[in-house]
């Protein structure tokens, strides 16, 4: 698995020793709002869903580590899909919104995805109501392309989504 270094990021693996810390965001009403999946409640779910976080040479997966204290601060991942589009996204510990790690750590996958595979096509979503993650994916630049919907994997959750893609 391949380590990105940012300006402020470490972007590495996930591993199962990162479970008390991931569950920071996880377990966080808050942060799980708009994600496709739901709020963990507890270690335990977070510990579930580490085992299921694997890398391959399509899609990979990365934990966010804050440079300045070592502290795991969010994960996300950008992956190959079956028509072609590279997506992306993220999640970041509530006490980190706002401070452009998002946009950081997702230009750094991106630029690792083209440094691998050269010219790609970008896409992501994000609900409507969640204003923030738009303006993220617009400063990865991408343009709103269509309204869609995505649900969350337990299926308790359905979004009105904006759909945004690479020009």
């Amino acid at each position: 698995m391949t380590t990105i270094t940012t300006e402020r990021l470490i972007l590495r693996q996930l591993t199962l020793d990162d479970a008390e810390a991931a569950f920071e965001w996880t377990g966080d009403a808050r942060v799980a709002r708009y994600m496709i999946y739901s709020t963990h409640e507890s270690v335990e779910t977070t510990k579930e869903w580490l085992r299921t976080v694997k890398s391959t040479d399509t899609q990979f997966e990365f934990g966010f580590v804050r440079k300045s204290d070592g502290k795991l601060i969010g994960s996300g991942g950008i992956k190959l899909l079956e028509d072609g589009f590279w997506e992306f996204g993220y999640n970041f510990r509530y006490d980190c919104w706002g401070q452009g790690y998002a946009t950081e750590a997702s230009k750094a996958m991106i630029e690792y995805v083209r440094s691998k595979y050269g010219d790609i096509r970008l896409r992501s979503a994000c609900a409507v109501e969640n204003t923030a993650s738009a303006h993220v994916i617009e400063k990865c630049g991408l343009v709103f392309k269509e309204y869609g919907e995505y649900q969350s994997y337990d299926g308790l959750k359905t979004f009105k989504a904006k759909i945004y893609e690479s020009r």
